[in-house]
């Protein structure tokens, strides 16, 4: 083919350090705003965004070119250095180093942008963990509870 055609569209999930709640919510709109500036950087679309305290959830239409870890990588690094220059938290601010990773199509957006945009509401009745696992256990991910959330970026 002369040319490629993609359609890639990737929730990423991952949670701060210790899964802490340092994301205050003076500053989560200028947070989440920063991811939106970072993703549009690497040719991709930031479809929606919600900076809970303790995590954070991202839709991304992906650029073909750019894969998930980068991604990944250039989110986390670049926000814990802005965090912590503009003391936006109280204490070093950081990630945890994994993360999830969750591919939908086209027809589950707008579903994904709404359960994203109301976390609030989703986690009055279930927490973080709870949530992380579903996710897990409903695209068939294999894992070990005891090493979901250690170690740090």
């Amino acid at each position: 083919m002369a040319n490629s055609y993609t359609q890639l569209y990737v929730q990423v999930v991952f949670a701060v350090e210790g899964r802490q709640n340092l994301i205050p919510e003076q500053f989560r709109e200028r947070i989440e705003k920063y991811i939106c500036g970072i993703i549009s950087n690497k040719k991709s679309k930031p479809l929606a965004v919600y900076c809970n305290p303790d995590h954070t959830h991202v839709l991304i239409g992906l650029h073909p070119c750019v894969s998930v870890s980068d991604i990944v990588r250039d989110i986390k690094t670049n926000t814990s250095k802005w965090i912590n220059e503009n003391r936006f938290s109280n204490g070093k601010f950081g990630w945890q180093t994994g993360y999830g990773a969750f591919t939908y199509s086209r027809s589950q957006i707008d579903a994904v942008v709404k359960y994203i945009l109301t976390q609030p509401a989703h986690h009055k009745k279930m927490t973080f963990a709870e949530e992380y696992i579903q996710f897990l256990e409903k695209f068939g991910v294999e894992f070990d509870e005891r090493y979901l959330f250690l170690g740090s970026e």
